[in-house]
């Protein structure tokens, strides 16, 4: 099955998502940098960023879970715990990936114009 445009660009921004952010986790929890946690809140900057990433996330997740069930996705949940281990930046671009190529399967490959 080939991927439609929307389902490569989702698939770029993942490997992005998952590159930009694997170094400065794996550098986080491996202590070279301090508490991990703790510099989620370092200062106002960072604590701004920090508060955005997990209403986003939150919302993100319901919506993964939501949108994948009312699909007939499956295990939708697995990107949701996939953020944990990986990063938001990854697995929602990724879940939108593979959310247009269910579409599109279930479309016969027709891309279908919203009115």
């Amino acid at each position: 099955m080939r991927l439609n445009p929307a389902a490569i660009v989702y698939l770029g921004l993942a490997a992005i998502g998952l590159v930009g952010t694997a170094y400065f986790n794996v550098t986080g929890f491996t202590g070279l940098s301090g508490n991990f946690f703790a510099a989620w809140f370092a200062n106002p900057a960072v604590s701004s960023l920090s508060v955005d990433l997990l209403v986003s996330a939150s919302a993100a997740s319901i919506f993964i879970i939501l949108e994948g069930s009312r699909l007939g996705m499956k295990w939708p949940w697995l990107y949701v715990l996939g953020s944990f281990v990986t990063a938001v930046a990854f697995t929602l671009p990724l879940f939108l990936a593979m959310r247009e190529r269910h579409l599109s399967a279930d479309s016969g490959g027709r891309l279908d114009s919203a009115d």
